[in-house]
């Protein structure tokens, strides 16, 4: 029992001056191969820990071994930004003046559903309230609103809120080229009515719709497919 826990001392301290030599950041702040490094370290140090037979440094030289490949791989990426690219990624761009990149959001395998989560939680509910929405290396996700936005936050700030700004839950009508059965059923609607309600807006199918919903101030928004790239070209 003495020898697991001295055994255990040396591992754990170890562990703590690996993770500290690595630098100060949160689990959700990690890189994707610092992440990994970091799930391979406490495996490493928990096979010597459990199995006494096993000699110690077998789980030493590993810990080190991987320290010195991350400390290379940093020290790579401050010199050279190709290095940089490639072990890190690179921010990408999901919303671009409220229109979803929907090319980006299928090669970071993100779906209209975990987007708009996102989005909420960090308080926005409208797409047209972003200005760009990007996705970090880390996997957060940075909003700079539109200026209008901002000024619309002030005033509400100020106290001299008009009866007319009433918030309403959004309600996604539709994503990724189907319907959101919940949202119609709640409303007391039918897919005949979103097929009417789109061809006031020269839509001819939903499978054309990437999504659309009405906002917080009631207002109907949609977005087709190939919109984005549309406005790209321009």
């Amino acid at each position: 029992m003495f020898v697991v826990s001295i055994r255990t001392a040396i591992l754990y301290l170890l562990v703590v001056v690996t993770m500290r030599l690595m630098g100060k950041r949160q689990i959700g702040e990690l890189q994707p191969y610092e992440f990994v490094i970091t799930i391979m370290i406490s495996d490493l140090a928990s096979l010597p820990m459990q199995d006494t037979r096993l000699p110690l440094l077998l789980g030493i030289i590993p810990i080190i071994t991987l320290l010195f490949l991350k400390t290379i791989l940093t020290q790579l990426g401050l010199k050279f930004q190709s290095t940089r690219k490639l072990v890190d990624g690179e921010p990408c761009i999901l919303i671009n003046k409220g229109k979803i990149n929907y090319q980006t959001l299928k090669k970071q395998q993100l779906n209209i559903d975990e987007l708009l989560e996102e989005l909420r939680l960090l308080n926005y509910f409208n797409l047209d309230e972003i200005q760009y929405a990007i996705l970090e290396n880390d996997g957060q996700i940075s909003i700079l609103p539109m200026d209008y936005n901002s000024s619309k936050k002030s005033n509400s700030t100020s106290g001299n809120n008009s009866k007319n700004s009433e918030v309403k839950l959004p309600r996604i009508l539709i994503s990724d080229g189907k319907i959101h059965k919940n949202s119609i059923i709640s409303m007391n609607k039918d897919e005949k009515w979103i097929n009417v309600l789109l061809k006031k807006y020269n839509i001819s199918s939903i499978k054309h719709v990437l999504i659309a919903s009405y906002d917080t101030e009631g207002n109907f928004k949609y977005q087709l497919f190939d919109e984005y790239e549309k406005e790209a070209k321009k």
